[in-house]
């Protein structure tokens, strides 16, 4: 496996999103195996009414129990979820789909973020949407205003979905801010350029606003600066494909941008207290226990 696949939404269906509903009679299988590992260019949400599985995230087994709610965003990668008892609803939707505000919910908590327990109330509410949403996604398929429709049900999914992450861990609220709208920016660039662009100030002129001014903006915000969230970008991918794929280190140097092999495992032992090989080997080790 030379890098890692991503799943593309508009393979699947024109509609930019996707609604299934899984239980025990998915069969997948029991041994997880790196050539499953992928990750999406669009997000995924799950909702658990009943059973129990696990789905590996960026190298964390998470535990998915009944009643709860969990995303997953396009820059993590993931394996299919696992659990034979587990039921539940299955929803696939293009990030073009998600407004601003509600990005910032689902983006601007850590990768790891746990899955949210629901109310027994909160259940009833999201089930009984996505069963209308997957009603009308196959029933109105021939009807005029077919994609208004489930467009429409699909934004009251996210907008619950974003007001229960927001209850769990509040954000400040920067929406009306500058800064604010300098960091969406700033980190829709860096998913994007992170092969490509390594300097603070090549952020700083590609967004047309001085470093410093880059600098205070973020730093106001998340609390740290432009390049620790530039080093953790890289780190994360880096560690992502040392874990899923089979690439030797050089490639995966290569993949990141880095035309000197030596240069990169110096930045990796620096910002991860070990060498690549080394992080390959141990969360390799680790995960198969």
């Amino acid at each position: 496996m030379s890098s890692i696949p991503v799943h593309q939404l508009q393979d699947k269906t024109s509609t930019g999103l996707q609604i299934k509903v899984f239980g025990p009679g998915d069969k997948h299988p029991n041994k997880t195996s790196l050539a499953e590992a992928h990750r999406d260019d669009h997000y995924i949400f799950f909702l658990l009414t009943s059973g129990q599985g696990t789905v590996k995230v960026d190298m964390e087994d998470i535990l998915l129990r009944a009643g709860q709610l969990y995303y997953i965003v396009p820059s993590q990668v993931h394996y299919r979820i696992k659990g034979h008892d587990a039921e539940g609803w299955f929803l696939a939707v293009d990030t073009s789909l998600i407004p601003p505000d509600f990005r910032d919910i689902f983006e601007g908590r850590p990768h790891s973020h746990a899955p949210c327990s629901l109310t027994p109330y909160e259940v009833r509410q999201y089930s009984t949407l996505l069963t209308l949403l997957g009603e009308e996604f196959v029933e109105r398929k021939n009807n005029k205003y077919y994609l208004p429709i489930i467009h429409t049900l699909v934004q009251s999914f996210l907008a619950m979905a974003a007001n229960t992450y927001s209850g769990v861990q509040p954000i400040p609220d920067n929406k009306s801010t500058r800064s604010s709208e300098l960091v969406r920016q700033f980190k829709n660039l860096l998913a994007a350029q992170k092969h490509l662009m390594k300097n603070p100030s090549d952020y700083a002129s590609q967004l047309n606003v001085s470093l410093g001014y880059l600098n205070e903006s973020i730093k106001k915000v998340t609390g740290s600066p432009v390049s620790y969230w530039i080093q953790q970008e890289i780190l994360s991918e880096a560690k992502r494909l040392l874990y899923h794929s089979d690439s030797d280190i050089k490639q995966i140097a290569g993949e990141l941008g880095y035309t000197d092999y030596a240069y990169f495992s110096r930045f990796f032992r620096k910002a991860s207290g070990m060498s690549p090989s080394a992080f390959r080997t141990i969360s390799r080790k680790e995960s198969s226990k």
